[in-house]
């Protein structure tokens, strides 16, 4: 069984995309090939690993990657995770389907670190959120 592929971009891949290419692994890892990347990568956010750990998913071993370096892959599946990467998106060759997700970046969060950790897990578990709904659509 081909699996198909899915692609999740933001700006930095940092926060977003790191945690749906995290739990789409986790939950459907079987079904899909799946990455993330970003239009202008950055790190990994510890925070975002940390409140994924919270739940039992590791992208500890995730790093951030670039866009342009999927350039000439093929995806079933782009997903922007939010509004920049969706209007900053590279074309991807052959037919894909184009989702997108608007998602505020939860690096912004200002506050102390329990405030912020409050940000990333509200923001995970829309992820989450959004996880299901594509797989109830997908499988």
């Amino acid at each position: 069984m081909n699996k198909l592929r899915v692609l999740f971009l933001c700006t930095g891949n940092s926060a977003r995309s790191q945690m749906a290419e995290g739990f789409l692994k986790h939950l459907a890892g079987e079904k899909f090939k799946v990455y993330s990347a970003g239009v202008n990568p950055t790190r990994v956010n510890p925070l975002a690993i940390k409140v994924m750990d919270e739940i039992g998913i590791d992208i500890s071993k995730h790093r951030s990657k670039s866009a342009m370096d999927f350039i000439g892959q093929k995806f079933d599946y782009v997903i922007t995770v939010c509004d920049n990467a969706k209007q900053t998106c590279p074309v991807f060759p052959g037919k894909y389907e184009k989702i997108h997700w608007s998602l505020k970046d939860p690096a912004e969060a200002q506050g102390t670190e329990e405030e912020k950790l409050e940000i990333f897990r509200k923001t995970r578990d829309k992820i989450k959120e959004f996880i299901l709904d594509f797989l109830k659509k997908t499988t």
